[in-house]
């Protein structure tokens, strides 16, 4: 049992390593304002279409931009939030720095994609 356990944990730590993916980010500055539109790949599986189709359901539960150690935008979500969601939101920044873009699925693992603000 204590075997089992171990492995279990070791799976767990595993899946909160964050993984790079390919996202579609935007961020221009105008006036020190950063706009910035975040396209994210994802099939958004709620717990019904799951049980239809005999799968696990797996979902974004929480979305982060960061740039430098400042968060810009936070967002905790849920299965209603839409497939492949389009996110926007505006924030002070400048020119040159990175914005960080990191999102949860449901089972604890953790994505992310950076992008110069132009």
């Amino acid at each position: 049992m204590a075997l089992m356990a171990t492995a279990t944990m070791a799976n767990a730590t595993a899946t909160m390593t964050p993984t790079k993916v390919k996202m579609k980010i935007k961020a221009k500055e105008k006036n020190g304002i950063v706009k910035a539109k975040v396209a994210i790949s994802h099939n958004m599986l709620t717990y019904d279409q799951a049980k239809k189709k005999g799968k696990e359901a797996n979902f974004i539960t929480h979305i982060t931009a960061t740039v430098g150690d400042k968060v810009v935008y936070d967002a905790s979500t849920s299965q209603f939030l839409s497939k492949n969601p389009l996110i926007k939101f505006a924030f002070a920044g400048k020119k040159g720095d990175k914005i960080k873009i990191t999102y949860t699925q449901l089972k604890g693992e953790v994505f992310f994609a950076t992008k110069k603000i132009k």
